[in-house]
């Protein structure tokens, strides 16, 4: 379940080829591309200027390298020719990397042209309840702290936390253990060792946390139709506290 130093490092370069991918994306105006024209502009960059492997393509039977989930979509959203992104919209872009064998992942929700203030706000909430959980993460510290740290500050803005899907740990494979919930109880839970690498990954609701998963098999939906958001980490426990190792270039150092 831990880690050597030298695999954080490689997962860390890893991370910072993802990082670099949100860069370039937002340097695209999105505004008027389909989901898979943003899929496809994705594969290109990591496969012809990384040279590294998107990790989602294949995996589970999925076709693509990344999922976009917009509006009341919660996560696992597919790219598609007929779902243009429009003015106002919201859309979470979920990519996972792999190189020299070792897999980040990292979402972020894009706010597309004139976005809603309360639009805004969730989007806002979601990224600050990420780094709640973020800070939350140290040797010595449980998991349900985390999860507290998360739904206590979702639950302040008036947002409900999904509850079906959570982080996870992540190195060679895509998913392994622990599962990290974004919802718990302080002090509770596994206890944090240096060396653990895994996934912080909010999902908030402007509604009830209910959802549903429509007929394709993956894309999965608030069920009463509101908006939903999320940000993911992937993170490192260090001797004395935190490393993100997805960190993007425009997020603050103080953030952490």
């Amino acid at each position: 379940m831990t880690k050597t130093p030298a695999e954080v490092e490689l997962l860390a370069e890893a991370g910072r080829l993802l990082a670099s991918v949100f860069v370039h994306l937002d340097g695209q105006p999105l505004a008027g591309l389909s989901t898979l024209q943003v899929n496809d502009l994705v594969e290109a960059f990591i496969v012809d200027q990384l040279g590294a492997r998107p990790a989602s393509k294949g995996q589970y039977g999925y076709g693509f390298v990344l999922n976009s989930s917009r509006n009341e979509v919660v996560c696992h959203g597919v790219p598609s020719s007929d779902e243009v992104l429009q003015d106002g919209d919201i859309v979470n872009i979920d990519i996972t990397l792999e190189k020299q064998g070792y897999i980040a992942d990292s979402s972020k929700t894009f706010l597309i042209g004139n976005v809603t203030p309360m639009a805004r706000r969730l989007v806002r909430t979601t990224y600050e309840a990420m780094w709640k959980g973020i800070r939350a993460v140290r040797p010595g510290a449980k998991l349900g702290d985390i999860g507290y740290a998360i739904e206590r500050h979702a639950k302040r803005s008036g947002y409900s936390v999904v509850r079906e899907y959570c982080g996870h740990g992540i190195g060679r494979e895509m998913h392994e253990a622990p599962q990290v919930l974004h919802f718990g109880k302080p002090g509770t839970g596994l206890t944090l060792r240096e060396g653990m690498v895994f996934t912080i990954e909010p999902m908030l609701n402007q509604g009830r946390k209910t959802v549903r998963t429509e007929e394709d098999g993956w894309t999965v939906v608030t069920v009463d139709g509101k908006l939903s958001a999320q940000f993911e980490h992937t993170v490192a426990v260090t001797r004395d506290g935190v490393r993100v190792l997805t960190l993007r270039p425009d997020e603050a150092r103080s953030t952490v």
